[in-house]
């Protein structure tokens, strides 16, 4: 991927706002189909609670994030020479929203599981394919000097719409009334049909949070330089090519690359199978999960602010080898430990060493990516992170099949963190340059 070229004029604050609400949106999706809601319902109830439906999950996801790794890299391509990403990201949200709103009919029965893990696969692929086009617009609406401040933004908008989101759902469908109904609206529980119904306010969440993005971020223009169709094996030796310049440039950016991708899987997997664990091991009602989620946010966006100010005066590395260090002893004491309790204390320690993780990974490349190669960077960061998707979700449901316990596969993941722990530890600390500081 080529450097993306600067704005033709500096983005306003409208436009920033406009394009952080889809990442406020996209909570639906990620916080709520993903991670909180809908996966547990598949699992605990579609599925009731066997073992081999976890072990379905994991498969589905992995399948996703192979699939990812095979078409991210030719889509993205083309709708950046073509000048048509907020196209691609309009195409790809649509389609994500479609999938959400035909959860609707995924039945309270074990015949409905493959219909529904299919669609959770699907929308996973739609929806990570429209988060690649949308985080290239990052460069459409900030600049080296106010990139991570912008990104930040953006990603603080998530944890916040995720708050939001789960908190309603709770108040309003999914809190048990012990009479057959859920939630201050009274909604019906037979055959799932609130957390059904859930699906389709979130995919309308979705919708209507992404309007402003389409409505004020102007389009990038095409690149001159690379023909607007580009075939499928000019966008892989195009990638080659990328990587190839930027292991020639600096070889600890590419070993960067690599070992963020492996261990952002893991991250990645701690929120969507730890909600499964919380409901399948540790014994936390159903319900009760979205009292989790919102926790889970607002602690892992405190972790994130506190790892910022602790990274301006260490630098980043530390950041991330100690949030590492702190996700893997936390799992291995979750292999060990019973009760809601128990999940409550240790899960939560688990979403504060997360926000850091990821926060202060986004600022490492950015004060590693060279003055004007930002987007090219970012670009494969964005590749190589798809690339890597597969590992948790097979891990995963690899030891919960050996083991035929959900609780085994915690191992799965923590294994991940650790290879990536281990990568990362190879790769030195850039250089701090006034253009980087978020």
């Amino acid at each position: 991927m080529t450097a993306a070229a600067p704005p033709a004029s500096p983005a306003t604050r409208g436009q920033v706002i406009a394009w952080a609400f889809w990442d406020w949106g996209s909570a639906a999706f990620n916080t709520v189909i993903l991670t909180f809601v809908f996966s547990v319902y598949l699992v605990k109830g579609v599925g009731n609670d066997e073992p081999s439906a976890s072990a379905a999950l994991g498969y589905a996801v992995g399948i996703a994030g192979f699939a990812l790794a095979v078409v991210a890299p030719v889509i993205a391509a083309r709708a950046d020479a073509a000048g048509r990403r907020k196209r691609a990201t309009a195409i790809w949200t649509a389609v994500t929203i479609v999938v959400m709103a035909v959860m609707v009919a995924v039945r309270d029965d074990t015949t409905y599981l493959a219909f529904g893990l299919t669609l959770l696969a699907l929308g996973t692929v739609f929806w990570e394919l429209a988060s690649v086009s949308y985080n290239a617009m990052l460069c459409q609406v900030s600049t080296p000097a106010t990139m991570g401040r912008v990104s930040g933004f953006g990603w603080s908008m998530g944890y916040l719409g995720g708050i939001v989101l789960l908190a309603g759902l709770y108040a309003g469908m999914i809190s048990d009334n012990g009479d057959g109904t859920a939630g201050l609206l009274r909604i019906a529980t037979a055959d799932g049909w609130n957390f059904r119904l859930v699906a389709l306010v979130a995919a309308a969440w979705y919708l209507v949070s992404a309007i402003p993005l389409f409505v004020s971020v102007p389009e990038i223009p095409p690149d001159p330089q690379r023909p607007a169709r580009i075939g499928v094996v000019a966008s892989y030796r195009k990638l080659a090519v990328d990587i190839r310049d930027v292991y020639r440039s600096d070889p600890h950016a590419l070993w960067f690359l690599l070992s963020s991708a492996i261990y952002r899987d893991g991250l990645a997997g701690v929120f969507t199978f730890g909600v499964i664990l919380a409901v399948a091991v540790y014994g936390i009602p159903q319900d009760d999960v979205l009292i989790f989620g919102v926790v889970a946010n607002v602690v892992s966006a405190a972790g994130a602010l506190a790892g910022g100010w602790l990274e301006d005066r260490v630098g980043p590395k530390p950041v991330i080898v100690g949030s590492l260090v702190g996700l893997i002893v936390t799992g291995v004491i979750l292999l060990f430990v019973h009760g809601p309790d128990a999940f409550w204390v240790f899960g939560l320690f688990l979403c504060a060493f997360v926000g850091p993780a990821q926060s202060s990974s986004r600022t490492f490349l950015a004060r590693m990516a060279p003055v004007g190669r930002e987007g090219q960077f970012f670009g494969l960061y964005a590749t190589t992170g798809r690339a890597a998707s597969f590992l948790a979700p097979t891990l995963f449901a690899l030891f919960v099949t050996i083991f035929d316990t959900p609780r085994a596969g915690i191992v799965g993941i923590v294994l991940v963190l650790a290879l990536g722990l281990a990568t990362f530890a190879a790769v030195r600390s850039p250089a701090r340059r006034a253009t980087a500081e978020v």
